[in-house]
């Protein structure tokens, strides 16, 4: 089994094969996708699942019971607990805190099963320092401006900002605030409302382009 580490380090042999770990990093989880990064500090605990090419980065926690998908960025500083889902292609910003417990007692220890799981779809964007309460759902491509507090669901493709979050607008898949008539002006992309309560969907046939004109941006 061969580790991506940087030349002139120790390989370190329970590091799934094709994941980059630093060597002030910790991975406990065999179920990590190949291209995933884990950044110095960071900890993946056992039993974590996450997907291909994800960047986690310094001093991000993955408790036991997460589960990311693909090309997920955990920035820095940033919690994901037991019973959390994090789908594919999302960004979580620099201090971003999830919850799984209502009503925590340092003296009631409950099961996992108690606990109350929280699912962010697919391309949504949590900015920094957005706290998560648990038992929400933020929908495909929403965007969670920074520092607001989620206390509710999180409609496909809204903008919601402040503490407790509320809606401010529509974002667009490539990330640009829409237009009142719910097109990009960044992308060209249009959208119409979903089904009633569950936010927008593209406006055509198929999914909008969602992507500024121009090269894709380096991975970093």
């Amino acid at each position: 089994m061969t580790n991506s580490r940087p030349a002139g380090t120790v390989a370190d042999a329970k590091s799934p094969p094709g994941v980059f770990v630093h060597p002030r990093g910790l991975c406990e989880s065999d179920t990590v996708g190949p291209g995933t990064r884990i950044w110095a500090f960071a900890h993946v605990m056992p039993g974590a699942v996450v997907g291909a090419g994800c960047n986690i980065c310094d001093h991000a926690f993955i408790e036991s019971g997460a589960r990311l998908g693909d090309r997920v960025t955990v920035k820095n500083i940033t919690l994901v607990c037991d019973w959390v889902t994090i789908e594919d292609d999302v960004f979580l910003g620099p201090n971003v805190l999830f919850t799984n417990d209502f009503r925590p007692r340092a003296e009631v220890r409950k099961d996992r099963g108690e606990l109350t799981p929280t699912v962010v779809r697919r391309g949504a964007t949590l900015a920094a320092g957005v706290i998560v309460v648990t038992g929400t759902e933020i929908g495909e491509y929403a965007f969670v401006g920074a520092g607001a507090v989620i206390t509710r669901d999180v409609p496909a493709h809204a903008l919601v900002l402040g503490s407790p979050a509320r809606p401010v607008g529509w974002a667009c898949r490539c990330g640009e605030r829409l237009t009142d008539k719910l097109i990009c002006p960044a992308c060209g992309a249009a959208y119409k409302p979903a089904t009633p309560g569950t936010g927008l969907r593209a406006a055509g046939a198929g999914e909008p382009p969602g992507r500024l004109p121009g090269p894709a941006a380096p991975r970093v």
